[in-house]
């Protein structure tokens, strides 16, 4: 793998691993701004997910749609088959305009937060093997 491939693999992590930063200061207020946090998290989960794609050697898509992104990512490695993304990718651009725009309730954004943990977990995992390897 080249030098310049796994430096922008690692700023999509840098840029992912800042969001959940976002979301862990968020969530630390008596009073949670959910569409805000479930923003974060989905703009998180794009970038690990869309990170892993980039380890792999796939060539990825302008997208936000998490559920995409995860079939993807589920073609490569199977512990991506069971995650369930519920209605994360509406966060993607829903969540910053009003509108009709969905507003989470705080336990609904604390699932979406532990899910954007989850994906961390296994994508980190697994990219990190990949740049070892290489």
């Amino acid at each position: 793998m080249r030098k310049d491939t796994i430096d922008f693999i690692k700023q999509w992590l840098l840029k992912a691993n800042e969001d959940l930063l976002v979301v862990e200061k968020l969530t630390e207020f008596e009073i949670i701004a959910t569409s805000s946090v479930c923003f974060h998290c989905q703009q998180a989960v794009e970038k690990f997910l869309k990170a892993f794609l980039i380890a792999n050697g796939v060539d990825i898509k302008k997208t936000h749609n998490i559920e995409f992104l995860l079939s993807e990512c589920s073609e490569i490695d199977k512990d991506f088959v069971e995650i369930d993304p519920k209605e994360l990718s509406e966060f993607g651009v829903d969540a910053r305009y009003p509108g009709d725009m969905y507003i989470p309730d705080e336990s609904e954004t604390l699932e979406y937060k532990n899910l954007a943990f989850e994906i961390k977990k296994i994508a980190e995992s697994k990219i990190y093997m990949i740049l070892e390897m290489k």
